[in-house]
């Protein structure tokens, strides 16, 4: 990987593609670090630390990762790029069931900028529902659960002050938007993916030193070595998959021969990637806010000691869901009889198993048992950190392990493909050298 990204250096258009990607994460990190206006920085520091000690922090463990701990400073770019996470997945989920969707995702660049459209407009539309949440709750004081000082997170809570922050909010979230499309027009691989990415790395750091001031340099070395195994074990799963192999018949069109070459359809072992997890732990999510926002009501009393992370029924039911939500996206995503039609349409087929149903059946039936270790791999995956904060006594933010780790190894995977890709198409030697 390094390899790679020295070359690029040495390719004045790569390496401007390079340095202007790291401009705009520069740029990124500022507003996640510039908070927002009317924001009492001196008590929201004290009552986020106070949060994080807590067992009250895990409401927002989800959406402050993807925030890049922009969140627990209240900045400008507190939202951070979940809106539109949310709003592509509810677009992606919503062509499967819209039949106008679905028509315009098969009309190509045109249907695709289409979608694009609309998932903007869905993310202009969640952020403001979630930055008025997120300002409601400061200003009543139970933004992290009432934890802190008990005194008041925003200097005035009237309702003109309170609008101002909404919309800077919202527009935070429109200039992440922008700055994503111009790292996937001018830079270095996807722009959204990069900036979660970024966001996740950024909190590394901080969750590294606290592991070494708490735990001391020993269960730091082991954490560190446990989180390169991880790792790697991670990376090999990523890049698994099962080829099929696709042979298409020779046709005559006119005058010219088409056909006869072999290829293959590659189902990668997790085909579903990181959205199971995201589903599982926006579900889980929502039990832990109503006991935030009803502390009274004597149901939600009694179940509130199962929604911790080091409950052993939070971790069953939470890596049932992920298995669960594995099946359900890859079955919407995937269409055998889809990718069998395709191949039927242009005279492809599977060695050995006729065109039509046949092949969709087959692979319905391979699809089916490649996801069974994807969707054992993501739960395992996902309960790391969780069975590292029961065992260890560690902080809950645990650096590898769950989403972050996910992230991390899924986004600089796709980059080093980008980048190497591209040093391809401007370095190919063919047969002289």
């Amino acid at each position: 990987m390094l390899t790679a990204f020295a070359r690029a250096f040495r390719t004045p258009d790569l390496r401007k593609k390079i340095l202007f990607t790291l401009a705009i994460v520069a740029v990124f990190r500022l507003g996640a670090n510039l908070p927002a206006p009317n924001v009492n920085v001196e008590v929201l520091k004290q009552t986020a630390d106070a949060a994080k000690k807590g067992s009250s922090g895990q409401v927002f463990q989800l959406v402050d990762l993807f925030s890049g701990g922009a969140l627990l400073k209240l900045s400008i770019f507190a939202l951070g790029i979940m809106p539109y996470i949310t709003a592509s997945i509810i677009l992606q989920l919503l062509t499967v069931v819209i039949p106008r969707l679905e028509a315009l995702k098969k009309e190509g660049q045109a249907g695709t900028t289409k979608i694009t459209q609309y998932t903007r407009y869905l993310t202009v539309g969640l952020a403001i529902l979630q930055a008025t949440g997120i300002v409601a709750m400061a200003s009543s004081g139970q933004l992290f659960g009432g934890a802190g000082s008990g005194q008041d997170l925003l200097h005035d809570n009237g309702i003109f002050p309170i609008i101002t922050m909404v919309i800077c909010l919202v527009a935070g979230t429109t200039v992440i938007m922008w700055l994503g499309e111009l790292i996937t027009d001018r830079g270095i691989g996807n722009g959204m993916s990069i900036l979660i990415f970024t966001q996740v790395v950024a909190v590394f750091p901080a969750q590294f030193w606290g592991i070494y001031k708490s735990k001391g340099p020993f269960v730091f070395t082991i954490v560190i070595l446990v989180g390169l195994a991880i790792m790697a074990g991670v990376v090999f799963v990523e890049q698994a998959q099962r080829r099929i192999p696709v042979q298409y018949a020779k046709r005559m069109v006119g005058r010219r021969m088409y056909g006869g070459t072999s290829t293959y359809i590659p189902l990668k072992v997790n085909q579903a990637g990181i959205i199971p997890v995201i589903f599982a732990s926006s579900l889980l999510y929502l039990p832990v806010l109503a006991t935030q926002l009803w502390p009274n009501n004597k149901t939600l009393q009694k179940i509130q000691p199962y929604l911790q992370q080091d409950n052993t029924w939070h971790m069953a039911i939470f890596f049932a869901f992920i298995i669960f939500f594995t099946y359900f996206y890859v079955a919407i995503t995937f269409n055998p009889t889809e990718v069998a039609d395709n191949m039927k349409k242009y005279g492809g087929f599977i060695p050995g198993i006729r065109p039509g149903r046949p092949t969709a059946e087959y692979l319905d039936y391979v699809l089916t048992r490649i996801t069974t270790p994807g969707a054992l791999y993501l739960g395992l995956v996902a309960l790391i950190p969780m069975v590292a904060f029961s065992l260890l006594n560690a902080t809950q933010d645990f650096p590898f392990g769950g989403t972050s780790i996910l992230i991390v190894v899924g986004v600089g995977l796709d980059t080093v493909k980008q980048v190497e890709s591209q040093l391809q198409q401007r370095n190919y030697e063919g047969f002289l050298r």
